[in-house]
């Protein structure tokens, strides 16, 4: 079985604290048209150098119903920046246009089988996965990337097209598991294309 949701797999459902200290659910995102689950952090430099153009992607879709929401699974253990405070202390600083929620337990990480940071699912309206991996080629310096997987996506999926290339392999560091090595994955975890 791999590893990460393939795809046409459902949405793995969560119930999740966000920065702003109410709990969500997949359900509370029932009304928005499209979704995009993203795993990402405070710390990883390939989160740091994409963030805007995560940011300009999600607010150029938010007109066609699509919703982005973060997860952040890596354990504080690992990197004491990837806590909750500093989760909270991040989104008062950049206010990014996305609910910013925090995997303790790491069971969403694992439902997902996100590998890095920033991974990327899009999910149809049917909560369908249609798209896995990579944002941007280069997310560290993202001013230098030649392709936005993500924007090409999110352009087909709402102008009703079938997704083009629909696996990337996502770019970025390695999930930071409670326990482990901060370069372990798990055995199972593999490139998707």
């Amino acid at each position: 079985m791999a590893f990460t949701l393939t795809i046409g797999s459902k949405a793995p459902d969560f119930t999740l604290k966000a920065t702003d200290g109410k709990l969500y659910s997949l359900s509370d995102f029932s009304s928005d048209k499209f979704l995009v689950v993203f795993f990402t952090c405070n710390h990883c430099p390939y989160v740091l150098g994409s963030d805007e153009t995560t940011r300009s992607t999600a607010e150029k879709y938010s007109h066609y119903g699509v919703k982005f929401v973060a997860i952040n699974s890596n354990s504080p253990n690992t990197y004491r920046e990837d806590d909750y405070e500093h989760m909270v202390k991040r989104m008062q600083q950049y206010r990014f246009p996305w609910v910013y929620l925090c995997d303790e337990t790491q069971d969403t990480a694992r439902k997902y089988g996100a590998l890095r940071t920033p991974h990327f699912y899009v999910f149809n309206g049917s909560r369908e996965l249609v798209y896995t991996g990579r944002g941007v080629d280069n997310p560290r310096e993202a001013s230098k990337s030649t392709v936005n997987d993500l924007d090409r996506v999110l352009d087909e999926l709402t102008h009703g097209k079938k997704i083009s290339i629909p696996l990337t392999n996502p770019v970025g560091c390695n999930i930071k598991w409670e326990g482990m090595d901060r370069h372990w994955m798990p055995a199972e975890a593999s490139d998707l294309v």
